[in-house]
């Protein structure tokens, strides 16, 4: 018995439907990689700040002399801020990727990753080199910088880094807090999407 055969069409859409899948599927790995990348940035940034401003400073200065444990967190802060810095640039820069791309949640999460940013580069680099110039001056007059004479002015450089510092913790607990479930179809704006279907 003879059978008529589909419309070409038809077929045509039969055969490339797996095809069609998969491209779809890479499409849509393709547009969710910034972020994905965006998170882990901001995972990385904020469990290694509370991790070594909260658990292992203390912990140092529990277990070691105060001279000691303080050059050991000096040197611990350092590399805390230098990835402070790296994960906050390239936060920023995927964020107006992301929110150019549609994700619009991105807006106000980007106002937290510059803050942070900006507590690092104050907080670190702005009196970090003063404090570690009043260090050095100590140690060459034979004293560690609590029995100097520049002990008063260290406190303050280091209680205002401090502050700094939990102004960029919390913001970082925010920043985690406010992180955008997903994005919307892919990634794509939804007015593009539209256009496509239609």
């Amino acid at each position: 018995m003879w059978l008529p055969c589909k419309p070409r069409a038809a077929c045509a859409n039969t055969k490339s439907s797996p095809f069609v899948t998969s491209e779809r599927r890479r499409s849509s790995l393709v547009s969710s990689a910034p972020h994905r990348v965006f998170r882990l940035l901001v995972l990385i940034w904020v469990g290694s700040a509370l991790t070594i401003g909260y658990v292992v400073a203390p912990t140092l200065f529990a277990m070691l002399g105060r001279a000691t444990a303080g050059d050991v967190a000096a040197r611990l802060f350092r590399i805390e801020a230098f990835v402070g810095v790296t994960c906050g640039v390239l936060s920023l820069a995927l964020g107006n990727v992301l929110v150019r791309r549609g994700a619009l949640g991105y807006r106000r999460v980007r106002w937290l990753v510059a803050g942070m940013l900006l507590c690092v580069l104050i907080g670190y680099f702005g009196l970090q080199p003063f404090m570690d110039a009043l260090r050095t001056a100590a140690r060459e007059g034979g004293f560690d910088i609590e029995h100097s004479r520049y002990a008063a002015r260290f406190g303050l450089l280091h209680g205002i880094a401090s502050v700094f510092y939990l102004i960029e913790t919390l913001l970082g607990v925010a920043l985690v807090w406010m992180l955008p479930a997903g994005l919307p179809e892919g990634g794509v704006q939804p007015g593009r999407l539209t256009a496509h279907s239609g």
